[in-house]
C-alpha cells in the first residue's frame, strides 16, 4: 500500500505498525503451519494440541479458512482439506463439509422430535459436538460446540466408541478414567464394554441422566462409504419431557435419519433392518425392538 493510503487508512506506520498483531490472523496461519507440517491428516482434536488453542476457536478459525476458499491448484489436497478429514461418498472431506451436509438431516430431526439435535465425532478419548439445531420448544439444552465430553456417559459418545476395532476399545477400557458424572453413570469397565457391545449389535445408543441428571439422550452411527462410523447423530431433551418410554418411539427417527445422511455419505446398508433397542431405569438396555 502506498505511503499516502496508509496514512489516508488510518492504519499506524513505521515501529508502530510493527509492534501491533492480530491476534486471528496469527492464529489462523498457526493453523495452516501445523496442517502443512504434518505428513499426515489432523484431526480437531491433533490441530488443537499442535497449535494450543481451544478446540471450538480451532473448529470456527478452520470454518472461516475454508470458507475463504484457500484451495491449492491442479487438484491436489488443499490445507484445510488435510484438517480433521472425513470420507464422504469416495472422496476426502473435511469436519465442516460435514457439517453442511449434514445440517438439512439435524434440521428435520429437530422439526420432527422437538428436540435439540447434534452431530458429533471423536476427540481424543472423548468426543466434540461440531453440529447442533435447537428444539423448537422454549426450553432448550445447552451445548457449546467443539467442547470436549466424555465418551463413556454419553449416547454420542457410546455410538463412536461401538465402531472403534476390539483392541481399540480394549484399550481405552484399561486405560480410561471413567468419571461418575451423576449416580446413574457407569464407571464399571466391564459393565461400559457390555453396553458398547449392545449399541454395536442394536445401533443405537442411549444416556438417560448418566452425563447430566436434567438430560435424557439417543443416538445412533453415521457411515461412509467404507462402512466406518465418521460420526453419531443424535438428540437430546430435559428428562421430564422425554420418558424412557418416549425415548423407545423417538429412536425410530434418530436411526432413520442418521442412515439418511449415511445415505449421502456413499454408505449401503445390509439387507436386515436396523433393531432398537429399549431403555431401561438404569440405562441397561433389554430386548431389541424393530423401528416404528
Amino acid at each position: 500500500m502506498p505511503a499516502q493510503e496508509l496514512a489516508q487508512s488510518g492504519e499506524p506506520r513505521g515501529n508502530a505498525a510493527a509492534g501491533r498483531t492480530v491476534q486471528s490472523l496469527e492464529r489462523a496461519f498457526a493453523i495452516l503451519e501445523a496442517i502443512a507440517g504434518s505428513d499426515q491428516p489432523l484431526s480437531l482434536a491433533e490441530l488443537s494440541r499442535a497449535t494450543g488453542l481451544h478446540t471450538s476457536t480451532a473448529f470456527h478459525l478452520i470454518k472461516t479458512l475454508i470458507a475463504a476458499r484457500l484451495h491449492s491448484s491442479g487438484g491436489h489436497e488443499t490445507l484445510p482439506d488435510r484438517a480433521a478429514p472425513v470420507h464422504a461418498g469416495g472422496r476426502r472431506s473435511t469436519e465442516i463439509e460435514l457439517v453442511n451436509l449434514a445440517t438439512p438431516h439435524l434440521k428435520r430431526l429437530a422439526d420432527e422430535t422437538g428436540e435439540t439435535a447434534h452431530l458429533a465425532v471423536r476427540a481424543d478419548t472423548g468426543i466434540a459436538v461440531i453440529a447442533k439445531v435447537e428444539a423448537r420448544s422454549s426450553i432448550r439444552t445447552s451445548e457449546r460446540l467443539g467442547i470436549i465430553r466424555p465418551a463413556h456417559c454419553t449416547a454420542i459418545g457410546k455410538v463412536l466408541l461401538a465402531d472403534l476395532p476390539d483392541d481399540e476399545l480394549e484399550a481405552y477400557l484399561r486405560t480410561g478414567t471413567f468419571t461418575a458424572f451423576t449416580p446413574k453413570t457407569i464407571t464399571d469397565p466391564a459393565l461400559i464394554r457390555e453396553e458398547i457391545k449392545r449399541i454395536a449389535a442394536t445401533g443405537t445408543a442411549y444416556d438417560d441422566a448418566e452425563f447430566s441428571q436434567e438430560l435424557r439422550c439417543i443416538a445412533a452411527p453415521v457411515r461412509n462409504y467404507m462402512r466406518q462410523t465418521v460420526a453419531a447423530l443424535g438428540i437430546s431433551s430435559p428428562v421430564w419431557r422425554v420418558t424412557l418410554r418416549d425415548m423407545s418411539r423417538l429412536s425410530a427417527r434418530v436411526v432413520a435419519i442418521a442412515a439418511d445422511l449415511s445415505r449421502d455419505l456413499g454408505f449401503k446398508a445390509p439387507a436386515q433392518k436396523p433393531r432398537i433397542a429399549r431403555p431401561t431405569q438404569q440405562g441397561a438396555l433389554v430386548r431389541p425392538l424393530d423401528p416404528a
